[in-house]
């Protein structure tokens, strides 16, 4: 497809393409004659993930030329792939100070959270993985401000999550190419996660509904339900 459909397909200006090639987010078409290109489905792809991560994300263009650039990177396997354009999206930007009795006691209690739901693996990395000293930040910031979070209330939680992340590699194992399946992980990841979380903030209206009632009463009655 030209320039123009591709702008029409994507509903993302030339213009911005234009910029897009520029930085180096976007791969160059398929040089017909030294003035068009042609551009195919993985362009369309790449562009719909650019958008996510810019638009939606709010990631910044450095920062997306980086994750694009792992996501591309054929010499690492899927898992490597997948970690290193994962690891690449924003996160806080300060990571535990070791020195500190919470972050200490969250650092282990994280460890035993590990342990417990047999997640050696990521263990094994430990802080060299941003997503685990961002955790570690996160169950510390609770402990100071008096909310107990020990590795008892994290397992339920991580064992949810292992059952949500094995569907999520179920549905990239879909896509016949590799750098279709990390593209998909990383729009995953800036796109379903606010669906994640709206989902759970869902389910608690449901369940405390369900438990309470509208108005607060045990077993989901109401003044308004009929009588039995």
């Amino acid at each position: 497809m030209r320039l123009s459909e591709l702008s029409e397909a994507s509903g993302v200006s030339t213009a911005t393409i234009k910029y897009y090639l520029r930085e180096g987010l976007l791969p160059p078409g398929h040089r017909v004659h030294a003035t068009r290109a042609s551009y195919d489905a993985s362009h369309l792809r790449r562009l719909r993930l650019v958008r996510a991560l810019i638009q939606v994300g709010k990631v910044p263009v450095a920062t997306a030329r980086e994750i694009l650039a792992a996501v591309d990177d054929e010499s690492l396997g899927l898992t490597m792939r997948l970690g290193a354009a994962l690891w690449s999206l924003p996160r806080p930007p300060a990571g535990p100070d070791e020195e500190d009795e919470a972050a200490r006691e969250a650092a282990a209690e994280v460890d035993r959270m590990l342990v417990e739901v047999g997640w050696e693996r990521v263990r094994e990395l430990g802080p060299l993985s941003p997503v685990h000293r961002s955790l570690v930040t996160s169950v510390a910031t609770l402990r100071r401000l008096g909310y107990p979070c020990d590795a008892a209330e994290l397992v339920p939680y991580a064992r949810q999550m292992a059952g949500v992340a094995a569907h999520e590699l179920d549905q990239l194992e879909q896509h016949p190419e590799e750098v279709e399946r990390v593209e998909s992980a990383v729009a995953a990841a800036v796109l379903y996660e606010p669906v994640l979380l709206d989902l759970h903030r869902l389910a608690q209206e449901e369940e405390s509904q369900r438990r309470y009632g509208l108005a607060g009463q045990e077993g989901g009655a109401t003044e308004a339900d009929p009588a039995p």
